[in-house]
């Protein structure tokens, strides 16, 4: 199905040093936000408790702190409300080995004045699980970068996964600022987010690529600009399509799945688009910044298939009894 059609290639390649400079500005203040802010890290990465309470009308939440802030675990919590007013979620670094072990009867007991509620859920992490849990994290998404670099260089060409990767650093390094600048809370499901990121953009590159890479066989100008606005072109129909079923599912998980699904459903929202501009203005124009060479890659493939031809010459011989 074709959304767009269009007579003549649109000139990509003519604005991509325009949008080479707004993108290295992006990452460029998404690392100073990383660097200097820093991550709003949660209790799965940075330890600590998380007690969500449901309560039959409106929270009271300065009588909600002040009754916690007069148990020793529990007076540095932060209470804060989650989706609605009627539920509030309750965090503090204490542990299970300072605040016990049931801990939900322990806030039934001191918040039993402020109303009729519910816990919903308890979460506790100790400081060093939580640190194991970001190293693996981060283990995670560069080992699924390698991985990624060997699998374009093995299918395409060393300078296709060099441009693949930089579009792979490009997006999650905009989302992670994202994340930052809007005090998303980092955990286990942001980084399944981002894995799930890297899966998307790199297959929405690799598409593109393709199309490059037949364009190059099959289309006769010499330009590696022209080629790569041609082939960008033919498949922006599909791009355009994928890239937007795919968003309104992800905001219909953000808009329907409440609090808890917020910041696993943001930051893909953020990726998408991000990984969509990418596939177009970083990752093709890249081949050419890195010196691809058309005619040496169609010499290649030439000779590919002449050994091909070959091969099967000499089976067909073999076949015959003649050889």
């Amino acid at each position: 199905m074709e959304l767009f059609k269009y007579k003549e290639p649109i000139n990509f390649m003519g604005w991509s040093r325009r949008f080479g400079l707004l993108s290295l500005t992006l990452v460029l203040l998404s690392w100073g936000l990383i660097f200097f802010k820093g991550f709003d890290y949660g209790i799965d990465f940075a330890g600590g408790t998380l007690i969500q309470l449901r309560y039959d009308g409106k929270a009271p939440l300065e009588k909600i702190r002040e009754d916690l802030h007069k148990n020793k675990a529990f007076e540095n919590a932060t209470v804060t409300f989650f989706g609605s007013e009627d539920e509030v979620v309750i965090r503090t670094k204490s542990s299970s080995k300072s605040v016990g072990k049931d801990v939900g009867d322990e806030v039934r007991q001191m918040l039993k004045d402020t109303g009729k509620f519910e816990v919903r859920r308890v979460d506790m992490v100790g400081p060093a699980v939580g640190n194991e849990l970001k190293e693996k994290g981060l283990m995670a998404t560069i080992l699924a970068i390698i991985g990624i670099l060997i699998y374009v260089s093995v299918r395409f060409e060393w300078r296709f996964a060099l441009a693949s990767v930089v579009a792979l650093v490009h997006d999650v390094s905009i989302a992670m600022g994202a994340l930052v600048l809007f005090h998303i809370e980092v955990n286990l499901d942001i980084l399944a987010a981002i894995l799930t990121l890297l899966g998307y953009s790199l297959n929405d590159t690799i598409i593109v690529f393709d199309r490059i890479r037949e364009g190059i066989r099959t289309i006769k100008d010499p330009d590696l600009a022209g080629i790569i606005n041609e082939s960008v072109t033919r498949t922006l129909s599909r791009t355009v399509l994928t890239s937007l079923t795919t968003f309104f599912v992800v905001w219909t998980l953000d808009f329907f799945g409440g609090e808890i699904i917020h910041g696993f459903a943001f930051t893909l929202m953020i990726g998408i688009i991000v990984g969509t501009y990418s596939s177009i203005f970083i990752a093709s124009p890249l081949l050419m910044w890195l010196g691809f060479d058309v005619k040496g890659f169609r010499a290649k493939m030439a000779e590919k298939l002449k050994r091909e031809k070959e091969k099967e010459k000499m089976r067909a011989m073999y076949e015959q009894g003649t050889l």
